[in-house]
């Protein structure tokens, strides 16, 4: 089931209907009175070899949207504006497209299509977040030139895109069912006093990416988090907060042996104070001096201890060299994949919804990957993986 809402982007549908017949797929079009001024049902019509529903009933028919909605294997709505996001949100039901949306019972992914600053709107993402909890799949928007004329998120994805993010999900069903799962994720803060310690811009969303996307292939996850404002979404996630770096090398360890795969996505401080002031440090005079010591290298340890059978991945967020301090990493430390980004790529590192990495393996193999959302990023970075155990085998 394909559904089209009243955006630019509905242009987009066609080729969507296309790259869908193609592989395979029945589709039945969808379509809200609006989507029809941007593309005509005649041609979708033409392209899916189905009739195009805009109205629940019409002079000579009546479109059942509770058979429509029990008929579908999977719903996708795109492009969803920010108009039918509240609506589908909310539950209202005010044409076929919504009506069916409240009836079906198959996996629904939408794909937002708007402005930036709508896109941006705290009503918008509480709306994509309340779908989300539905059980509803989102499709992130991509960054690039609108409508408008203003550049940044908010494009709906490609129909390229939006068809691998399905065979993802019906392909990936499971595929690491079986297999145990460590994830770190996010800062490290190493206290001075009280009231101040030393960080780093980390949000943690790379590593929760991960994780969401390890357990909804089966996987059992760990993951180990440090001070974020964030947390996973999955029940199934086990997780363990952390705050110094000392934690979260204790906590490693110990989940480590039990584990299959461990991904050291976490930005943790290489260095802490020597000691912390039991009271807040006052300021006294121009300067301040703070004698650090080294904080143990949580991937350097597990690559060391790593057995036959046990898989190693780890991260490198670098500003120059970025390739060759990432191959020495991977090397030094005993890894069998690493992930680099720099923050030279923009759109990339702290902070943002979307990474652009690259995914290195010893002899030379190296896989570039573009712009992505981070949750599409944890989906390549989670099937490189998966071929490591097919090689393996």
């Amino acid at each position: 089931m394909l559904g089209i809402t009243g955006s630019i982007a509905a242009y987009k549908s066609a080729l969507l209907t296309r790259l869908l017949i193609k592989a395979g797929a029945e589709v039945q079009v969808l379509m809200t009175p609006a989507a029809t001024s941007f593309i005509s049902p005649l041609t979708l019509s033409t392209l899916s070899r189905r009739s195009v529903y805009t109205q629940v009933s019409s002079e000579d028919s009546w479109n059942n949207h509770v058979d429509l909605g029990l008929w579908a294997d999977a719903m996708i709505i795109a492009p969803l504006t920010a108009t039918s996001l509240a609506k589908l949100a909310n539950g209202l039901a005010d044409n076929i497209l919504t009506a069916v949306y409240l009836s079906a019972r198959c996996p629904v992914f939408f794909a937002p299509a708007m402005d930036l600053d709508m896109w941006m709107h705290p009503s918008t993402q509480q709306n994509v977040k309340q779908l989300q909890t539905y059980g509803n799949h989102l499709i992130d928007v991509e960054e690039g030139e609108l409508a408008s004329g203003l550049s940044g998120a908010g494009r709906m994805a490609e129909p390229e895109h939006i068809v691998q993010a399905l065979n993802r999900f019906f392909n990936r069903s499971l595929s690491m069912s079986g297999k145990s799962v460590l994830i770190t994720a996010g800062p490290t803060y190493e206290p001075i006093d009280p009231v101040r310690f030393i960080g780093n811009h980390s949000s943690g969303k790379m590593g929760i990416a991960i994780a969401e996307e390890a357990a909804a292939r089966g996987a059992s996850v760990t993951l180990i988090l440090g001070p974020s404002a964030l947390q996973p979404e999955s029940e199934s996630i086990r997780l363990h907060r952390v705050t110094t770096a000392r934690e979260m090398y204790d906590a490693a360890m110990a989940a480590f042996p039990a584990c299959d795969v461990a991904i050291m996505a976490a930005a943790v401080a290489d260095y802490r104070p020597a000691t912390a002031a039991e009271e807040k440090i006052k300021k006294k005079g121009d300067h301040l001096e703070l004698q650090l010591v080294k904080n143990p290298d949580i991937a350097l340890t597990l690559g060391q201890s790593k057995t036959p059978g046990q898989y190693l991945i780890g991260f490198a967020l670098e500003t120059h060299n970025a390739e060759a301090h990432a191959r020495g990493k991977l090397q030094r430390k005993n890894l069998d994949l690493i992930v680099l980004n720099s923050l030279q790529d923009e759109g990339a590192g702290f902070g943002h919804d979307t990474n652009k990495v690259s995914l290195i393996r010893a002899g030379n193999k190296t896989r570039e990957l573009e712009l992505k959302t981070k949750r599409a990023v944890a989906a390549d970075l989670l099937d490189e993986i998966e071929s490591l155990f097919t090689e393996k085998n």
